[in-house]
């Protein structure tokens, strides 16, 4: 009996389980960093509330939602808790919210850009191990397309989507509002179109060129 276990246990597959937990990691790096990014964008533009929230935090934990969580995995998409914004702090708050929306996809396309960049220092100046090259394959491979897949996505104008609230800055008032009154049934529409395949097919392309772009910069 006890032969057997050790032989199953040593047949097992356990690249299979560090893939998972390599994107496990991608996915909580690029959702803190988004999050936490909007908190910044919004404090620099005069609202703390996110600050006196303690949202401007690289602590994962401080910014998951795990119902979105999961569905990052299983359906492709998700997202993490809402960072608090108050708009009455900014001065023009339609422009502020656009800003703070727009900042948490540009960061995760300057991660992209990071980690591109870092891979091609691991390609470049470290000694080829396996450590190293695991470390190249997560770069390169995982949280670069992760995070350019991420900030695409968040891009889209379907509220409650970044994309929709920087779109909301060129409305006039009463259409912008009139938009984000079916803010609360736009994670509805976003499940159907991922479940028919609109969304994925928009942004794996795009994914793609974006990510052949930066690669050029580097490679």
């Amino acid at each position: 009996m006890g032969h057997s276990l050790q032989r199953l246990f040593l047949e097992l597959d356990f690249s299979v389980l560090r893939d998972a937990l390599l994107r496990a990691a991608a996915v909580l790096l690029c959702l803190t960093v988004h999050e936490t990014c909007h908190g910044l964008a919004a404090y620099a533009l005069g609202d703390p509330t996110a600050r006196d929230r303690h949202r401007l935090s690289l602590n994962p934990l401080r910014h998951i939602d795990w119902l979105g969580l999961a569905l990052m995995f299983l359906a492709g998409f998700g997202w993490a808790k809402p960072v608090p914004v108050d708009p009455r702090y900014f001065r023009r708050p339609k422009q502020g919210m656009a800003l703070t929306a727009l900042a948490g996809p540009a960061s995760n396309f300057l991660l992209a850009l990071l980690a591109v960049g870092l891979s091609r220092a691991v390609y470049q100046y470290m000694p080829y191990s396996e450590g190293s090259a695991l470390l190249f394959n997560f770069l390169l491979y995982v949280l670069a397309p992760l995070s350019i897949g991420l900030g695409l996505f968040n891009l889209l104008p379907i509220p409650p989507l970044d994309g929709a609230k920087v779109l909301g800055a060129l409305l006039p008032d009463r259409t912008y509002f009139g938009l984000m009154r079916y803010e609360r049934y736009g994670m509805l529409l976003l499940l159907a179109l991922s479940y028919l395949g609109v969304t994925g097919g928009l942004v794996s392309g795009a994914i793609y060129r974006v990510f052949e772009f930066i690669l050029e910069l580097f490679y």
